[in-house]
């Protein structure tokens, strides 16, 4: 047992050295510049007077600030399609290691935000200490270094030159707060970063879409009041010129003589640090603003509905055409119809082939936009609703045709890429393309209800003659499942079993009852493929991804010129 964990975990790192590699650069550069400014500010002579006041919670609130920066200069980047579109199409070296890693966008996009939260919550800690420090300061009358820090600037009344930003032992760290611009903005910042994390779970964002979708356009403000959370200045510290004439190491001692007009050393004076949160984020901000003007170009283009089809199951296809339209297999457009909402724009799979002439998307009732969209297309006698279209973008089952043996597993809906990729090998073997590298295509369609098979059942049924007729019945395979059934259903389907055709589907392959057995599956694909490159796409949940990916680490030889097996799953 010890041994073969060995093995699966070797296999882990070789198939991922890449993601383990980048992640690693990423945390490295976290603690990196956390380290760096905790030092800086825990041990620069500029902020040795705003030490005597705060202590070590100084450089925790800096610390945790510069790499609140970083990775807010880094959040957008995982969510620019557009971007990772171009890098997966024109660029030659993300068509290998680089490009499989474009397919992990919204993970590290979500990696991202965990560590925006972390450093928030470590910035917040570090600031209660702060004010409550600050506060402190301004009342206390002991005469020490930092009352007179405290009091000193304010009593003199010189300009800009005060250290501490409670001007009163009366002013309260609430009024401080709310008053002040870093304060009321970190509020703010605070309460819209709650709200982005938390409607992003995944039972709201699956049940409740258009709650995640609005909320999560709160990056807007955080964006903005980021850019001016440093403006106010309220951490100090002291000025060159100052420095110069009454460096910490000589004066700091001496600090009851600063008003002797006699000694040589001056009162401090102090400045605020200059806002640099705009500096990072100004670059992927405008990034990310040309990204949405594309998105709205393109949009705006008209969008024609030649068909549109009822299914069983509460699913609509609908079939559209739209000028200067191109996509590739697996690609998936973003849809909104603006008589339902305006500001709604959902992800969807396209489900035609490139070599068709139109393109076309499948759609399940699965929450309120999807059920009123449904219902606007099934009233007859009103006109058909208007749809916006963007994109297309692309997606991990681009790659599909890059392999020799291909393994396609859909959950219900989840068929959608698949049946734009079948519908593409229909294409390919009716014009004889002489360059499909794909030799055998295994497909896996898992589904709780019989209705469901009926979307693409003529697809199948093409496909099942077109292979006989070309003397390729063994270039697909593929297995039926039905998971939602009840005796009545498994009864008939046994009496009738010995049928040239299933009494469910109508195609020659049999439905099965219940779930694949995986380990049965890849073991079989792996000992007809034994020197093959085998690709696993997966279009559905996570608890069936996890069991896929754990499939493909353990059936992939150490040995790279034996079969390896390279897991993919959509996102979007």
């Amino acid at each position: 047992m010890g041994s073969k964990l060995l093995l699966t975990m070797g296999n882990w790192v070789i198939n991922h050295w890449f993601s383990v590699l980048f992640l690693a650069a990423w945390l490295g550069l976290n603690v990196l510049l956390f380290v760096y400014a905790f030092l800086s500010f825990e041990k620069a002579d500029k902020y040795y007077y705003t030490r005597q006041i705060l202590g070590s919670a100084l450089a925790w609130a800096r610390a945790s600030a510069r790499c609140l920066n970083f990775n807010s200069m880094l959040i957008l980047l995982p969510v620019c399609r557009n971007l990772l579109s171009f890098l997966r199409g024109t660029c030659s070296f993300c068509r290998s290691t680089l490009r499989k890693q474009l397919d992990h966008n919204l993970t590290f996009h979500k990696l991202v935000a965990y560590m925006i939260c972390l450093h928030t919550a470590i910035h917040i800690i570090a600031h209660l200490f702060n004010f409550e420090r600050y506060s402190r300061g301004r009342r206390a009358t002991d005469g020490s270094l930092a009352s007179i820090l405290s009091n000193r600037s304010h009593q003199e009344k010189k300009g800009d030159s005060w250290l501490n930003p409670i001007q009163s032992p009366n002013m309260t760290v609430e009024y401080v707060t709310f008053t002040s611009i870093a304060g009321l903005t970190g509020v703010i910042i605070t309460i819209a970063l709650i709200l982005m994390v938390t409607s992003a779970i995944e039972f709201i964002r699956r049940s409740y879409f258009e709650v995640f979708w609005y909320t999560h356009h709160l990056f807007v403000i955080y964006f903005i009041g980021l850019a001016i959370h440093g403006i106010g200045g309220i951490v100090r510290g002291q000025t060159e010129e100052s420095m110069g004439e009454s460096h910490p190491d000589n004066c700091s001692e001496f600090f009851e003589k600063w008003d002797d007009p006699k000694f040589h050393c001056k009162r401090p004076q102090f400045e605020g640090l200059p806002a640099e949160s705009w500096k990072w984020i100004l670059a992927p901000s405008i990034l990310y603003l040309f990204e949405r003007i594309l998105r709205f170009y393109r949009s705006q283009q008209k969008v024609v509905i030649t068909k549109v089809v009822m299914h069983p199951s509460k699913v609509v296809e609908l079939q559209m055409n739209k000028c200067g339209f191109s996509m590739e297999v697996g690609q998936y457009i973003f849809v909104n119809c603006p008589s339902i909402s305006y500001l709604e724009w959902h992800p969807f799979t396209l489900t035609s082939a490139p070599e068709e002439d139109f393109f076309s998307i499948h759609i399940r009732a699965a929450g309120d936009w999807t059920e009123n969209l449904i219902r606007a297309f099934e009233q007859q006698d009103s006109p058909v609703p208007r749809i916006e279209v963007d994109g297309p973008f692309g997606t991990a089952s681009e790659d599909v045709f890059h392999y020799e043996v291909a393994v396609l597993v859909g959950a219900g809906i989840g068929v959608t890429p698949f049946a734009s990729i079948l519908k593409s090998i229909w294409y390919k073997f009716r014009h004889a393309d002489h360059n499909l590298k794909t030799q055998t295509i295994y497909f896996y369609w898992i589904c709780r209800e019989t209705g469901a098979f009926a979307w693409f059942n003529d697809l199948l049924a093409s496909l099942e003659q077109e292979m006989e007729e070309l003397g390729k019945v063994g270039f697909l395979n593929y297995r039926l499942f039905l998971t939602g059934w009840d005796s009545n259903i498994a009864g008939h389907a046994t009496l009738n079993f010995d049928k040239a055709t299933d009494i469910l589907t109508g195609l020659k392959q049999k439905t099965f009852f219940g779930r694949p057995m995986w380990d049965n599956e890849f073991s079989a694909v792996a000992a007809a493929h034994p020197k093959s490159a085998v690709g696993v796409f997966l279009c559905g949940p996570q608890t069936l991804a996890k069991s896929l990916s754990k499939c493909c680490q353990r059936y992939s030889s150490l040995d790279p010129r034996k079969v390896q097996f390279h897991f993919n799953k959509e996102n979007f």
